[in-house]
């Protein structure tokens, strides 16, 4: 029974990933067919040894901490704020959740227009109060890109960081908050002695979830700002994107090898992080 479910696992995740180990230890050409030829090391030793390659994983950081951290920030203060809503909390709750249901490419352009140097009204905003440049815009700075696009990321996704907050805000019995307040805990000590680690496990989903997307973000980069400025903003997706459109000095080798090994180095980090997250999981559950 359990055969044709395996075959389809197989078929949809284990052959690519076969495949990507194997093309990482090829050479890879494609002109009248598609030809692997064996490489050994070369594509591993030539991504390792390419400073291009870490500072986009640096830069990959960067993005990850400003965005993931500040929409883990951001969805918690919002979480807390429909929590306490007892009217209009559905309609508050609807409109919250509208930036989520765009598409990235939406977000993109959106972004596009209202951060551009000249028409944008939050470029506009910021020059009114002294905070940008005449004829400057906050993606076109190396200083202010990476924030601007973190920015955006987070105006896209803090409203699921929220809704899973939230989730674990109500699961909260009201009678530990009662004791809380009779015993004289105010709103900062309750929040750090009854609800942080009431929802911990929450936040780490929220955080794992926030995390496996940050480590390949490309959509809203690629349309904004192309990695630019001065490749302020280029992180690994596109560095995995222009080895797979490259091709090597023989111009009929691509280097679709070296792709397949940065390729393999994203899936091994997504799977560290989330067995960090497992196991932190798993630990706080056997302390309860």
């Amino acid at each position: 029974m359990l055969a044709p479910a395996i075959l389809v696992l197989a078929a949809v995740s284990v052959i690519p990933f076969v495949s990507l180990i194997v093309m990482s230890f090829s050479h890879v050409r494609l002109l009248g067919g598609v030809t692997l030829t064996p490489a050994g090391l070369e594509n591993w030793t030539t991504v390792f040894g390419d400073p291009a390659t870490w500072a986009s994983w640096l830069r990959t950081l960067e993005f990850f901490v400003l965005a993931v951290g500040s929409e883990m920030a951001l969805g918690f203060g919002v979480a807390l704020i429909l929590n306490a809503l007892r009217r209009s909390r559905t309609i508050v709750f609807s409109i919250t959740l509208l930036p989520m249901f765009l598409a990235p490419i939406t977000v993109g352009l959106l972004g596009n227009f209202l951060l551009d140097p000249t028409i944008g009204l939050y470029s506009w905003l910021l020059r009114s109060v002294g905070l940008l440049a005449p004829n400057h815009g906050l993606l076109g700075q190396r200083e202010t890109s990476m924030v601007a696009i973190a920015a955006l990321d987070a105006w896209e996704w803090t409203p699921l960081i929220a809704l899973i907050i939230l989730a674990g805000l109500t699961s909260i019995n009201p009678s530990v908050l009662e004791a809380a307040s009779l015993d004289g805990a105010g709103f900062t000590r309750t929040i750090t002695s009854v609800v942080l680690p009431s929802i911990a496990p929450i936040l780490l989903v929220a955080l794992l979830v926030r995390s496996m997307d940050a480590i390949r973000y490309f959509d809203i980069v690629q349309i904004t700002t192309g990695g630019g400025p001065a490749s302020s903003t280029w992180m690994i997706s596109q560095q995995l994107q222009q080895k797979v459109q490259a091709t090597s000095l023989d111009g009929v080798t691509t280097l679709i090898g070296q792709a397949s090994v940065i390729g393999i180095t994203m899936i091994a980090f997504s799977t560290i992080i989330a067995n960090l997250f497992v196991r932190l999981l798993s630990k706080r559950e056997r302390d309860r």
